[in-house]
Parts: C-alpha cells; sequence; structure tokens
C-alpha cells in the first residue's frame, strides 16, 4: 500500500490541496486543486499530475460553504479515488511562527493554542491557516499535522536586521521584522544548487511576485534581509496591498480622515496596491492588457518599488551576484522581469531578451555581471518535504 501525504493551503475564501506519493523517500505529485469562493460561489476543482481535471463540483450561488464542509468535501474526494493508498500525514502552511517557531513543528493543542495567540500579526491569514488542522484533528486525532512556517526561513537574519528603531518596552513584545514568503524561498534555495550554482553559494535576491510580493536578500542560501517585516503588508505594492508606508500617513488616516483601525487594516491589505493605485484591477494581466493611464500608471509603480527596494537588499548583501524571479507573475511576466531588469542595469544586469520571452531558466546574457534567473516556487512540495521528515523522525 503507497503512502500519501496531503498538504494544504488554507485562505479565507479558499482551501488549495496537493497530494503527494511517498516512495522510497521521494514525492512525486498525485493530484491538486482547491475549493473557491466559499462564501458566495463554492466550487471545486482537482487535476492529477499530468494537468488533467479529474473532478470538480459547484454549489448553487449564494451557497455560504463553511471550510469544515469544504474539507469534508475535499476528503470525501479524494478517499474515493484512495485505493491502496494510506494517509499518513498533512501538511498546512502557516504564515506566522512568532518567535519560537522557527523550524516545522507537528501539532497539538498547546501548539495551536500559541499560534493562535499570533492572530494579531497576520490577522488575514493566522486563523484561516489553523482552521483546518483543528478541524481534522477533531476528526481524526491520530494522523500526524505538521505546521510549516512562512517566517521560518528568515529566522537567520541578524538581530540588526529584524530591529525596529523603537522603545524596548514594545520590541520586548516581540515587535520586530519577521519576513514572508519564507516557504518559496526555502524552495528556491534548495533548487538554486542543481540550477544555478554560482547564485547558490553568492549573493543573490530573489523576487517573490505574486498577489503577495517581497524580495528576500540570500547569501549562500541563508536569508539576509527581507522586504517585508512585522507583517505580510510591508516592503513592495502588491495586488491589493500597499506594500512600505509611511507611519505618519496612518496617524493622518485617524486623526484627519476618521478612520478607525478596522477601516485602515481594510485599506491597507484589501484596497491598496495594483488595485487602489489603478481603479481597475489588482491582477496584473488585467492591467498589462489595459490602455488606460492608470494602469500604465500603477504598473511604473509597481516596477519603481521593486527597483528601489532591490537596492535596499544589495546594501544588505554588500552586492550582488543573481537576481531570481519567481511566483505567478516572475514565472510568467516577461514584461514585468523585462522593466525590472532594465531598470537594475546599474547593477550589471544584461537582459537575454530572447530567453526572457522563451521564459528559459536564466534570462540573462552569459557576460552579464550579475546573472538573472526564472525559477517556479514550489511551496507544497516544501511542505511535504517537512511533513515527511518530521513523521519519520516521529517514527524512528
Amino acid at each position: 500500500m503507497a503512502d500519501v501525504i496531503l498538504v494544504l493551503n488554507a485562505g479565507s475564501s479558499s482551501i488549495k490541496f496537493s497530494a503527494f506519493d511517498v516512495a522510497g523517500g521521494a514525492l512525486d505529485l498525485a493530484a491538486h486543486g482547491q475549493v473557491e469562493g466559499l462564501f458566495s460561489s463554492p466550487r471545486f476543482v482537482a487535476f492529477n499530475a499530468k494537468g488533467e481535471k479529474t473532478g470538480e463540483h459547484a454549489w448553487a450561488e449564494g451557497t455560504k460553504l463553511e471550510h469544515a464542509d469544504a474539507i469534508l468535501h475535499l476528503v470525501a474526494f479524494l478517499r474515493g479515488r484512495a485505493a491502496g493508498h494510506s494517509l499518513v500525514g498533512m501538511g498546512h502552511r502557516v504564515v506566522h511562527g512568532g518567535a519560537r517557531f522557527t523550524k516545522p513543528v507537528l501539532t497539538n493543542d498547546e501548539v495551536l493554542d500559541e499560534l493562535e495567540t499570533l492572530t494579531p500579526l497576520a490577522p488575514l491569514h493566522q486563523p484561516h491557516n489553523l482552521k483546518p488542522i483543528r478541524i481534522i484533528a477533531e476528526r481524526n486525532p491520530g494522523l500526524p499535522q505538521v505546521a510549516c512556517f512562512d517566517t521560518a526561513f528568515h529566522a537567520t537574519q541578524a538581530p540588526l536586521a529584524q530591529a525596529f528603531a523603537l522603545p524596548e518596552s514594545i520590541t520586548k513584545q516581540g515587535v520586530k521584522r519577521y519576513g514572508f514568503h519564507g516557504l518559496s524561498y526555502e524552495y528556491i534555495a534548495s533548487a538554486l544548487p542543481g540550477i544555478a550554482p554560482d547564485a547558490a553559494k553568492g549573493r543573490t535576491v530573489v523576487a517573490h511576485l505574486g498577489n503577495g510580493a517581497s524580495l528576500c536578500a540570500m547569501h549562500a542560501g541563508k536569508s539576509v534581509a527581507s522586504t517585508m517585516g512585522f507583517t505580510a503588508v510591508d516592503g513592495l505594492m502588491m495586488g491589493t496591498r500597499s506594500g512600505n508606508i509611511d507611519p505618519g500617513v496612518i496617524l493622518y488616516m485617524l486623526d484627519e480622515l476618521g478612520m478607525n483601525a478596522r477601516d485602515i487594516e481594510d485599506v491597507l491589505y484589501r484596497k491598496s496596491g495594483l488595485l487602489g493605485v489603478s481603479g481597475i484591477s489588482g491582477d496584473m494581466r488585467a492591467l498589462l492588457a489595459s490602455s488606460d493611464e492608470r494602469a500604465r500608471f500603477a504598473i511604473d509603480l509597481y516596477v519603481y518599488r521593486i527597483g528601489r527596494e532591490l537596492g535596499s537588499m544589495g546594501a544588505a548583501l554588500q552586492g550582488l551576484d543573481a537576481i531570481v524571479f519567481t511566483a505567478g507573475i516572475g514565472e510568467h511576466s516577461k514584461e514585468i522581469r523585462q522593466r525590472v531588469c532594465e531598470q537594475a542595469a546599474w547593477w550589471g544586469i544584461e537582459l537575454d531578451a530572447q530567453a526572457n520571452d522563451r521564459g528559459d531558466p536564466r534570462i540573462s546574457t552569459a557576460s552579464s555581471k550579475v546573472s538573472a534567473w526564472v525559477i517556479p516556487t514550489n511551496e507544497e512540495l516544501m511542505i511535504a518535504r517537512h511533513t515527511l521528515a518530521l513523521i519519520e523522525g516521529a517514527s524512528a
């Protein structure tokens, strides 16, 4: 009987899943999919490893599907196709691990209780990340579940890189720069030696450009600095998140605009970024296809902010040997990659336009002082690796 590890990435309105077959320590993708639109128009879709659709289901328009019901549907679907397979563990993406959890951990009630105290640090993610773990533990208490943290990869940063210039009475409460997208960066760090050995050993900035976006400065595969800090709203301009903002603007919103904390949270997380600046969409694909001047300005600002922060990451590394593009925009938008590389030409990046158009792994010329790469990320595989390692360690 084949062993299977199931990976869940639960958000506020969707649950993504990937199932991996375990064979001799190797992990092979067997199925993936998601339940999306939980509280409006729920829809389930699943694919096999070849990308062929293997199942789908749509609930009535206006149906409000709870996370528990979505998980039950997902588990029932997988069980119906699990002949000859045994689920041996589940891995979960959890955005925030705080100061204590700097590596993946087997979950229990104590761990979950502590992780829930971190909800104020990631209010839009943490509750939804933890909910499926609780649900599954109630129904299958003997099944090992592993929490993998987006903050953990950045625990190697020096105290100076993590510090805010605030009174100790505040910082000792855990107010510091944590960094996020760590599972993505960890995967890239693991893949670099086989793709770009010099970049793996040197000073590399990885650009995780998706709906959420950040940069990570890595030296020899370890995180040195990141554009995201205390929360996942910091740093780069994103799909609907503002990125870096003068704290005085927050005070202005409170004092002059009469907004409360929840109003401001809504603006910074859901109504800013590409969506807020363009007034059209938070989806880069829609903006690139638009002829509206507001769309072009939003894209210009997006690229400009990346260029500014790339300089910051290079300063933290005291030089730059390579840049890696990953995640949805980084992997698929040749225009954004081209514009970022052209803006960073002063670093010594020479773009190979044809390689960039093809989406080759290396998109810089052979003579480029700083090499540029496109490497697809795989957070789900990273979670599955951690889950397998902890399960095997617990049973050893």
